[in-house]
């Protein structure tokens, strides 16, 4: 078992307006759903247990690229889109923050009975991932936030956060459950947060005398232990600046979108005739669906898709969101009805990009780039919210119950 990473996440506040929610909804489904059909259900759960991915692909909705917002934007959004189609995708998303926390194990019990699963099994595993990161593992951090995700051949993930009142920090834990061998020796696929100093984390592997006196679960030697083989930091400023992006990717994508040699033969392999800023925003969300691990270690440069919602790096353009929501939706129908080249497409435009990308392209001018999406921005609908939220105050977020 090994942890994917660590991330700091400072903690906002704010909502997500319904304009840019609907849209996230559709376009979080359509991505998981281009996942599940190419790699399969278990494919996207590893995704989701995976802080840096995670952190991309609610970058690429729209969301600030760098806060604890994220978390919970996305987890609604897929929880408001796929289950909706929970028969067909053979998945569900259970609990969420706060109060919709408290329903996850009538949630899993319901599942449970549909499926077929051990639903007795589940609800324990849900409650025992929560009081390890809120109990276990006392780093200052309290769970407000808890989502199970679960597929009919219960294989699960969690996503939970917590949040430090001293700092105004959030941490996000990931889990999934192909790496949980024992729930009392470092679980985990990633803890995601700022380093703190020393902290008591009974769940440690060498921490197996504490944890016989006051876990219940404590029962067998740890066996593996983990290692942290990525660390993502996410500042506190709110810009987007260039050294938060990986310029020569970057440059990939734009070569792509607008360069005439490259963005014609783009177009033919999506099978359809595109604009190149529609180009651009469906270069970033492919590599999202089929890139590799490794190329997420920058998710600041995904908010060139859809930019963010409080106008960092530019305004949420709309009309290049919904003709990206569009395209995704027509592929994936079409490929409902055993016609999948424009959703083939998706792939071989990621492998377009890439190719690109090592045949020498200069890296993006990122301030040049930054004022073109701006001076644009009017005539795609750019919008955003009325006004930049506000840091959150540290007692906003409730305290997750341990049902």
């Amino acid at each position: 078992m090994k942890r994917s990473g660590a991330a700091d996440l400072p903690l906002h506040g704010g909502s997500v307006p319904a304009w840019l929610a609907q849209r996230m909804t559709r376009l979080g489904t359509a991505i998981a759903e281009d996942v599940i059909h190419h790699y399969g259900r278990s494919a996207f759960l590893t995704k989701l247990s995976d802080p840096f991915w995670f952190q991309a692909f609610g970058t690429v909705m729209g969301m600030d690229w760098h806060s604890s917002g994220i978390t919970t934007s996305v987890l609604g959004a897929l929880k408001r889109g796929l289950n909706s189609r929970s028969d067909e995708l053979g998945l569900l998303v259970c609990g969420g923050r706060g109060r919709h926390s408290r329903k996850t194990p009538q949630e899993l019990l319901g599942y449970a009975e549909k499926t077929g699963l051990n639903g007795d099994f589940l609800v324990r595993s849900s409650r025992l991932t929560a009081r390890v990161d809120n109990n276990a593992i006392q780093d200052g951090f309290q769970l407000y936030l808890h989502a199970f995700v679960v597929t009919t051949d219960g294989e699960w993930s969690v996503v939970q956060q917590g949040m430090n009142a001293e700092t105004a920090m959030a941490r996000r834990y990931h889990w999934h459950s192909s790496s949980v061998r024992d729930f009392t020796s470092e679980p985990h696929t990633a803890i995601v947060g700022e380093h703190q100093g020393t902290i008591l984390n009974l769940v440690d592997a060498r921490s197996k005398a504490a944890q016989q006196a006051v876990l219940e679960t404590a029962r067998e030697s740890p066996d593996k232990t983990v290692d942290t083989v990525r660390r993502l930091v996410l500042p506190a400023h709110h810009k987007v600046r260039s050294r938060n992006v990986d310029l020569k990717r970057l440059g990939a994508v734009l070569a792509v979108a607008h360069e005439r040699e490259f963005s014609d033969f783009a177009s033919l392999l999506l099978l359809e005739k595109l604009g190149p800023r529609t180009l651009q925003s469906l270069a970033l969300v492919a590599e999202v669906i089929h890139g590799a691990p490794a190329r997420f270690s920058d998710p600041a440069r995904f908010s060139f898709a859809h930019g963010g919602k409080d106008g960092h790096p530019f305004p949420v353009p709309l009309k290049t969101y919904d003709e990206t929501i569009g395209f995704m939706r027509r592929s994936l129908d079409a490929a409902k009805l055993g016609h999948s080249e424009k959703v083939d497409g998706m792939r071989r435009l990621d492998r377009f990009a890439a190719l690109v990308e090592n045949t020498g392209t200069p890296q993006a001018d990122f301030e040049a780039a930054l004022a073109h999406e701006r001076d644009i921005s009017p005539s795609l609908g750019g919008r955003m919210v009325d006004r930049v939220s506000r840091k959150a105050s540290p007692k906003s977020p409730s305290q997750l119950p341990l049902f």
